[in-house]
């Protein structure tokens, strides 16, 4: 059954009451729920106390009503002809082309290294973020915190993010309220959720840092996750082994409009940038 809208304000109300009933911090973190959800896990994991005191007792952490809608509406229900209307677009291939002529070096390092194919490299960055131009609308934190206050059947999920994401932020010294990404709490140039940051992120740039908005580690955590995956790194030349890519692609994202989006921007943008290079 599905939570009613006062039960959701009742759930909010008391928690932020509890953030505001006590001056001495941990014992505010000790009140808030979710904190007591995740605390002995994040302990476990190897997050300190005192750093999950702090991230629990920040004033802004806050719980968005809006979020609960989007995840009731999602992109991914709507017709693959609506779908592929907002990602498959000329000006979307236009500006894909123009990212891949100014990243192509590091595109190639990439797929020298790692035997993905720089366009679809190019197509998920597109289709996740329209190419590092939109990347953030809620605070990671948040995102999460609000799916495990006031969703339950998204609560388990969660709140296993949650700790992956706090676990990230204190080995990285990374302050966990700086951080922003989608509703659902994915973050970086190409929309990573905590616990595949944490397997898959690389430091391509060797600068000794994991980064989630530099484009040699995002390109290279995006193809690492991807043959981590079944992605075919051994075809020959011009076999694509589009039923091993999909099923890699699709474990980015459990959706098929989402894959079959990627993988037609990723045709389209390879047509258009091969046959300007050939000119």
């Amino acid at each position: 059954m599905r939570m009613g809208r006062l039960m959701k304000q009742i759930i909010i109300l008391c928690i932020m009451a509890t953030h505001l009933s006590a001056n001495d911090s941990s014992t505010t973190a000790d009140k808030d729920p979710v904190y007591e959800q995740i605390k002995l896990t994040a302990l476990e994991k190897g997050v300190p106390d005192q750093f999950l005191t702090q991230s629990f007792t920040h004033e802004n952490i806050q719980i968005h009503d809006i979020i609960p809608e989007r995840f009731a509406k999602p992109y991914e229900e709507k017709s693959w002809t609506e779908y592929k209307k907002l990602f498959v677009t000329a000006g979307r291939i236009r500006k894909g082309v123009i990212f891949y002529k100014e990243h192509r070096e590091i595109l190639e390092k990439m797929f020298n290294h790692y035997g993905v194919s720089p366009f679809l490299i190019t197509s998920i960055i597109g289709v996740e973020s329209n190419y590092g131009s939109h990347h953030k609308e809620f605070t990671v934190f948040n995102s999460l915190y609000t799916q495990i206050a006031v969703m339950p059947k998204r609560a388990r999920w969660a709140k296993q993010e949650m700790i992956e994401f706090l676990l990230y932020c204190y080995k990285d010294n990374v302050p966990p309220h700086s951080v922003y990404g989608s509703y659902a709490g994915a973050f970086g140039y190409g929309q990573f959720i905590p616990s595949s940051f944490n397997n898959f992120a690389v430091d391509f740039d060797d600068d000794g840092v994991r980064q989630a908005y530099t484009w040699p580690d995002v390109m290279a955590s995006i193809a690492n996750y991807l043959v981590g995956n079944g992605y075919p790194v051994n075809s020959p030349a011009g076999q694509k082994k589009d039923a091993q890519v999909y099923k890699a692609v699709y474990a980015y994202n459990h959706a098929d409009n989402y894959v079959k989006a990627v993988l037609a921007l990723r045709d389209e943008l390879e047509s258009v940038i091969t046959s300007k290079l050939d000119e």
